[in-house]
């Protein structure tokens, strides 16, 4: 059966304290089961407050070092900083960390695009319990069994260009490891697993692009695992990470 990508489009802008599950089926309701609905983390962070005004934040001597060399504006690396658990590199007036969440990316995360000249947008704090409580709140009003991705847009090591990735998962497990199962040559695959949840969340990204007011997409047709996961199988660990 063929996958469907259906975007949702919103008719307001989401505010602190928003239901987004209300918001989502008040411009949508004929979700099925086995939906996913994947979210852009933009409008989870609006909902949950997770907006900075540059004009309050006072810059550390750190980040008006960095800025001065970097050619960036110290309060927008002092929330960087704020959000970071460890730099990994600086060259080129790029700065990539390490987030708290474990998550490699450009400024931790930190967002200007679509938000009020002068703010900036941190990743939501628990991107999994996030997920986990819109989640829950949709299969409350809706009553299908559904599962949910919150996706983000990452550039990538050794690749031009940014996709989505998944940050927040419920309702699925975000990986599909084929490890002890056999190719169709019938050799046994060892370390085949797929990335499933990020697939999903780029899969969304076509349809949601980043000018539609269009938040939400839902994946439907797509076979997948339930589980009680989190986005924490998708981090690889320092131990195996060559590049740390």
């Amino acid at each position: 059966m063929s996958i469907e990508i259906i975007p949702v489009v919103i008719n307001k802008e989401i505010k602190e304290g928003d239901d987004l599950a209300k918001i989502f089926t008040s411009s949508y309701k004929n979700l099925l089961d086995g939906d996913i609905i994947v979210i852009s983390q933009k409008v989870i962070s609006k909902q949950e407050g997770r907006l900075v005004e540059l004009a309050g934040v006072i810059p550390s001597l750190l980040a008006v070092g960095i800025a001065a060399e970097y050619e960036k504006d110290p309060k927008l690396i002092e929330v960087i900083l704020s959000e970071t658990k460890r730099i990994i590199r600086m060259e080129n007036r790029i700065i990539i960390t390490e987030t708290r969440h474990g998550f490699i990316c450009a400024n931790a995360g930190i967002d200007e695009s679509n938000l009020p000249l002068g703010f900036v947008a941190m990743l939501p704090e628990n991107p999994d319990k996030s997920a986990s409580n819109f989640h829950t709140k949709l299969e409350e009003i809706t009553g299908k069994k559904i599962a949910v991705l919150v996706a983000d847009t990452f550039g990538r090591p050794f690749r031009e260009g940014q996709t989505n990735c998944a940050i927040g998962v419920s309702g699925m497990k975000p990986i599909n490891d084929y490890a002890g199962t056999k190719d169709t040559f019938g050799r046994m695959l060892r370390i085949t697993a797929i990335a499933e949840a990020d697939e999903l969340c780029s899969a969304a990204e076509l349809v949601m692009k980043k000018t539609e007011n269009c938040p939400f997409a839902i994946i439907r047709n797509f076979s997948f695992n339930p589980s009680t996961d989190t986005v924490k199988p998708l981090i690889r660990s320092e131990k195996t990470d060559l590049f740390r």
